[in-house]
């Protein structure tokens, strides 16, 4: 008698195998059971990012994002998700005072949500916290370039990699980070030549994903809404694959109006 298979969802170590097979890592950001349901079966990660402070929360930045938020999203998400890893962001403060404070947060991330793994933001001053965690079960991923929690000391959201030493320390972040155990970065608005020399580098073994950096990284991550055509505004490194907001506006006015004129409900939508 032949055994039925059971598939499980995707871990950390699968992303690292998806970057040896040279097979491109296909992720998105998701903050909805309902979103994250529809993105599944195309994504090999999803990001229950910070961004949703600014996404859902209308908040002008990341700062403001508290850990209850995350973990409140997440649980959403796997709640409507089979196949995908779950990834979420450690939000600002949660992490940066200390490694043992990295890993008490981390762990509750992970215990309350159900989430495979946690991103964090910063270079070669956060190997050791990702070693941290690594050494006591919590699988990274890490975060560097256009890092938005430094929104503030960055001065707004600046691309990197333009300055003559930021190649080198661009390179040095993800080497060290990658050797600290994190199974895969996240390069965010550098520029294409520096992006592509980490991507390539012999010395970066996590998996690259690239936003706004090069085609060469093993893989990449949008915000679903900015791809979607949902933001009003949206970065130059960002591809508009649909135009829902244009879509939604349509259907909405057209729901007001049949209101209006009472031709909604009608018959067929009420019970007899």
């Amino acid at each position: 008698m032949s055994q039925v298979v059971q598939s499980r969802r995707l871990r950390a170590i699968d992303i690292g195998k998806r970057k040896a097979e040279g097979r491109k890592i296909i992720a998105l950001t998701a903050y909805h059971a309902h979103t994250a349901g529809i993105v599944d079966p195309y994504c090999d990660f999803i990001l229950v990012g910070d961004s949703l402070g600014m996404v859902m929360h209308g908040m002008e930045s990341t700062i403001p994002v508290t850990l209850e938020m995350m973990i409140l999203q997440a649980q959403a998400v796997i709640r409507g998700t089979q196949k995908a890893l779950v990834v979420v962001d450690m939000p600002f403060g949660s992490y940066e005072a200390s490694k043992e404070q990295a890993f008490l947060n981390a762990a509750r991330v992970l215990k309350e949500s159900g989430a495979g793994a946690i991103k964090m933001e910063g270079g070669a001053h956060f190997a050791e916290t990702v070693a941290f965690l690594v050494q006591r079960g919590v699988p990274v991923m890490g975060h560097i370039g256009l890092t938005p929690q430094a929104v503030n000391t960055m001065g707004g959201f600046k691309v990197q990699g333009r300055a003559p030493d930021d190649e080198r320390r661009l390179l040095e972040d993800a080497r060290a980070i990658s050797e600290a155990g994190a199974f895969a970065i996240v390069l965010e608005g550098i520029v294409e030549p520096v992006a592509r020399a980490i991507a390539t580098s012999p010395r970066v073994s996590a998996a690259t994903i690239g936003i706004g950096a090069s085609a060469v990284c093993d893989g990449q991550i949008l915000v679903l809404e900015d791809m979607l055509g949902l933001s009003e505004r949206t970065p130059k490194f960002v591809r508009q694959f649909g135009s829902l907001r244009s879509h939604i506006e349509e259907a909405v006015k057209a729901y007001a109006d049949e209101v209006r004129a009472g031709r909604f409900p009608a018959e067929d939508h009420t019970y007899g």
